[in-house]
């Protein structure tokens, strides 16, 4: 196993970003700044080649994560899955900013075993129990995905990153954005500035105008990249890293899916 581990190719880990990627992960939020001493928010999820148009699949939300302003875990309520999108709600009961994310993490494996083409996908702690002892040409990712959005309760707070995967760490407050205004915010792998990222941004309603409007800029050597918003309206934003596997240890593919509303 130690030999075949070793052989851990680039093939698996130096495919397109998941920007460039036929479907897009989405999770969009029906309002993202809200006054009172309470109130409530609905969420749809999916997987289309737009953005926010449920058009191939609804998102599993297995992974669904909710975190309080007080750093808490909050629960969604009146979930479903139906063909093309899943949808919940939230009950925000603090005042501040909640964040909501579904994460996923996995470890595929590709080899071949007497010729033959084969693939497994599982936890990483079952993954040397897994693979047949006459594997060859073994090709092994860790994977992590995050797709997130946010939402205030009257005034913002501060977000604490999780030090796990691709994730967004503001300098600017994504739930204060406004049309016209420069935004500045940070990616993190593992904690880390991800530098050198491409970053996609597209606004959504892209089924009644002909031109995509996307926008691309990369992350500098601190993660953090700007960007000016050309008008208000919901925008979704994607990037991925991906890393070779080196001294027969695992790649990895990291990628980070978010909603952010850009008022006028």
């Amino acid at each position: 196993m130690k030999k075949t581990l070793a052989l851990l190719s680039l093939a698996a880990v130096l495919a397109a970003p998941l920007s460039a990627q036929a479907h897009r992960a989405w999770l969009a939020p029906t309002s993202t700044v809200l006054s009172g001493s309470d109130a409530w928010v609905g969420f749809d999820a999916g997987m289309s080649n737009g953005v926010f148009i449920p058009d191939h699949a609804a998102m599993r939300l297995n992974g669904l994560v909710i975190t309080a302003p007080d750093g808490s875990t909050a629960q969604a309520e009146n979930l479903m899955q139906a063909k093309y999108r899943s949808s919940f709600d939230l009950h925000l009961t603090q005042a501040g900013t909640y964040r909501i994310a579904n994460v996923g993490s996995g470890f595929q494996v590709n080899y071949k075993q007497g010729g033959e083409q084969k693939r497994w996908r599982g936890a990483e702690a079952e993954f040397l129990a897994a693979i047949p002892a006459d594997a060859t040409e073994v090709q092994a990712t860790r994977t992590d995905s995050r797709t997130e959005t946010f939402v205030t309760l009257g005034e913002p707070t501060d977000l604490t990153p999780t030090g796990k995967g691709l994730e967004l760490a503001p300098v600017t407050h994504p739930n204060d954005l406004a049309a016209g205004e420069a935004a500045t915010f940070k990616l993190l792998k593992d904690g880390q500035p991800a530098a050198d990222v491409e970053v996609t941004i597209a606004r959504g309603g892209t089924r009644y105008r002909d031109n995509p409007e996307e926008i691309t800029v990369k992350t500098g050597a601190d993660g953090a990249f700007t960007v000016t918003w050309p008008q208000a309206g919901l925008y979704w934003l994607g990037a991925s890293v991906r890393t070779a596997g080196v001294n027969g240890q695992p790649g990895s593919n990291a990628s980070w899916n978010g909603a952010l509303e850009v008022l006028p």
